[in-house]
């Protein structure tokens, strides 16, 4: 970290899917008895050893959305509870999540139970699969192209095709019906863009997840929300939320929405932040912060190694 850390308030954001990898969380299970405690919380919600998934694998099984939504769930929540616990690092004045990751922000504010977030996203990562059959939705990042014409070039397709990830200046993913999405791609590579496919299963956050939505909002509903001891800032919105039925009601919408995570940013840096602090599986939340801002530093918590780093740079931003 060369890029010196502004007196300034500190964000934790949190990866979505995507970050999965076999080993998640294997060594914060081993050093710290937070951590561990919250992977054995997850395995007796979900009636099932999501750890050993987690740990050991396959890779296969580690893939399938339903099994993805709690694993990544909980090896964030396990290294956030490590870090305050083990590690004397202190909380956040604000959290964030892309994506799936909004439930870890949730957790680690305060908003809903670790029990209760685990049990959810098993269920959002069902419902979301079901949504659409396997083969006719698809995902696909768009690198190079600005906002504007990408979403022109979605508007002039015959087929649904949106853009469903404004992760950075000129990295946004879109999603859709299959050939709708490769009718897109091939236009924004005539337009000198380039298009990479996602290995995901379901077209998440486009219009075609509303079913999903619709089922997920009774289950949502069922669950206590409280107001959340920081503000959460969420995706839908690229806004704080400070009341836990908003914050609920951000998370139903935000199943068929963008996720619009470089506003995100660029809201909590207006608000004051100059340090994110991601913790979870890998560092493409900090990739994208960099590429969206030079008013703000990021550091990356992936195991407790990384922890002595980021309660030096909390205290710099709290120097």
């Amino acid at each position: 970290m060369s890029k010196s850390i502004a007196k300034g308030k500190v964000a934790f954001v949190f990866p979505g899917q995507g970050s999965q990898k076999v080993g998640m969380g294997r060594e914060a299970f081993d050093a710290s008895d937070a951590s561990r405690a919250v992977f054995e919380a997850a395995d007796r919600a979900l009636g099932e050893a999501l750890s050993k998934l987690c740990f050991e694998g396959p890779d296969e099984q580690l893939r399938l959305t339903r099994n993805t939504q709690p694993a990544v769930l909980t090896s964030s929540v396990a290294l956030l509870r490590a870090l305050l616990s083990e590690s004397g690092a202190e909380t956040p004045d604000v959290v964030a999540g892309h994506s799936l990751g909004e439930y870890s922000a949730h957790v680690a504010a305060g908003t809903m139970a670790f029990e209760d977030a685990v049990r959810l996203v098993r269920i959002r990562g069902e419902l979301m699969q079901e949504a659409v059959p396997v083969g006719q939705g698809a995902m696909a990042a768009v690198l190079k192209m600005e906002r504007a014409p990408l979403e022109e070039i979605c508007r002039s397709i015959d087929g649904i095709v949106q853009p469903v990830n404004y992760n950075s200046p000129g990295q946004i993913v879109i999603a859709g019906e299959t050939r709708a999405v490769e009718l897109a791609g091939e236009k924004c590579k005539a337009a000198g863009g380039r298009m990479m496919p996602l290995p995901v299963s379901a077209p998440f956050h486009s219009s075609l997840m509303k079913p999903a939505e619709e089922k997920l909002a009774p289950h949502l509903a069922a669950i206590a929300f409280v107001d959340p001891r920081v503000p959460v800032y969420v995706n839908v919105d690229a806004a704080p939320v400070t009341k836990g039925d908003v914050a609920r009601d951000a998370l139903v919408r935000q199943v068929s929405r963008p996720v619009r995570w470089d506003e995100s940013v660029l809201r909590m840096v207006e608000d004051g932040v100059t340090l994110f602090v991601e913790i979870g599986v890998g560092s493409a939340l900090s990739g994208m912060i960099k590429r969206t801002t030079d008013r703000a530093v990021s550091v990356s918590v992936q195991t407790p190694s990384d922890f002595v780093a980021a309660r030096e740079a909390i205290a710099s931003a709290r120097a």
